[in-house]
């Protein structure tokens, strides 16, 4: 039977940022699974696998598409697990399950569905996985807007599977299918580790985490900062934590400070957590990694080398939705500025209004944004009073306070 396109219509992307011109279901969706669709008819229960599905069309679609059933998936944003559920719900769906990516998301897979991530190093990782645990037959069928896919891909690819080709394409979208699975080292590639030496720091990096196990240089200009951050505060944040570069430094800084490293990537949280924190999970399939069969939880603090494991905790969490209103004296920020593939500045404005909303009175908000953006505006509405800390040719720093 062919994909219910009445269902995919009708997904939603809530809680996510929700637009006239962003889509829960686009043409790589239904062309994924329009490729795959013998072989999901044909899979026995159990054994498809959805991967990046970003708000529930390939999971869903495969379930009242195809009689799917038992379907695993793994989604890096927090949000998009909650889409999932809420578009499950709404349409009577169920028979899929969250899971880490690893053994027990892929044990066993014949076939896996695939939204190909736009990093390189995240798709290294998805396809070293694949090849290591799945069914030694299985088939991946990953797919993509056609502007967002690279020769590189088919490379990556390639280096986890002897057969990569390309359908033809539709709607500007085009899917990847790899068959014939390639011998896997021994250890484990992922997490990657590098020592940034300008900060005397060993970052560890799964493949999706934003800026991987480098320094990006918008949080290096934030960095310089640090001094100037409030010397009274007790409790911060850092928002959108990524490998939590800017949680450790804050913490160097300040030895009576403590800090929650969020985000809502399970990419970031894990690499924040073997980057050395305590790690906590919340909400929408958030349970702690090792229950969900991988990623990093480690069950004492393990940051003894950075000095900070005692006083920095790595939190799963959707714009600081668990922290209680007016508990955090600072908040330090590099929000996205753009929403999955699309740029645009709902995720940076959710990040701006919920710092508004966690800050004491008085408490600061530590901001830095690409220039042109212009959030000073916004950054006033949500917070306070705010003013221009320092400014390069790319980057603005500001500092907003609560009530001002």
């Amino acid at each position: 039977m062919p994909v219910p396109e009445e269902l995919l219509a009708q997904l939603r992307r809530f809680p996510d940022v929700e637009a006239p011109n962003l889509f829960a279901a686009d043409s790589a969706d239904r062309l994924i699974l329009d490729e795959a669709g013998q072989s999901l008819r044909d899979a026995r229960p159990g054994t498809v696998v959805v991967i990046g599905d970003r708000y529930g069309a390939l999971t869903l679609g495969a379930v009242a598409g195809f009689g799917a059933n038992e379907v695993r998936v793994h989604q890096d944003p927090l949000t998009g697990e909650q889409a999932l559920a809420a578009n499950a719900e709404r349409a009577g769906l169920a028979g899929y399950r969250n899971c880490a990516l690893g053994e027990d998301l892929l044990a066993g897979a014949t076939v896996v569905l695939l939204q190909l991530p736009r990093s390189l190093t995240a798709l290294a990782e998805i396809a070293e996985a694949v090849a290591r645990y799945a069914d030694p037959d299985a088939v991946v069928y990953a797919g993509g807007r056609i502007k967002h896919l690279t020769v590189a891909m088919n490379e990556v690819l390639g280096r986890s599977f002897a057969d990569v080709h390309a359908t033809l394409a539709r709607q500007k979208s085009r899917v990847l299918v790899a068959r014939g699975v390639l011998p896997v080292p021994q250890e484990s590639t992922f997490p990657l580790r590098e020592r940034i030496e300008e900060l005397d720091l060993e970052v560890v990096a799964h493949g999706a985490a934003f800026a991987g196990t480098k320094l990006d240089i918008g949080t290096r200009f934030l960095l310089a900062s640090v001094p100037r951050m409030d010397p009274s505060a007790e409790r911060a944040v850092d928002l959108g934590c990524g490998t939590g570069i800017l949680a450790i430094e804050l913490a160097r800084a300040r030895p009576g400070l403590r800090v929650v490293a969020t985000d809502q990537s399970v990419a970031a949280v894990d690499s924040a957590a073997a980057t050395g924190f305590p790690v906590e999970w919340w909400g929408g399939g958030g349970a702690p990694p090792a229950a969900r069969g991988g990623g990093v939880a480690p069950a004492a603090p393990t940051a003894a080398a950075n000095g900070v494991g005692d006083r920095v905790t790595a939190l799963r969490d959707d714009a600081m939705s668990t922290l209680a209103d007016g508990s955090v004296d600072l908040v330090v920020c590099n929000p996205p500025f753009h929403v999955g593939a699309a740029v645009h500045t709902g995720a940076a404005l959710a990040m701006f209004r919920a710092a508004g909303r966690v800050l004491r009175p008085g408490g600061e908000l530590w901001t830095v944004y690409n220039s042109h953006l212009g959030y000073r505006g916004a950054l006033r509405s949500a917070v306070g009073g705010t003013e221009v800390i320092a400014r390069n040719p790319k980057f603005t720093v500001t500092r907003s306070v609560k009530g001002e």
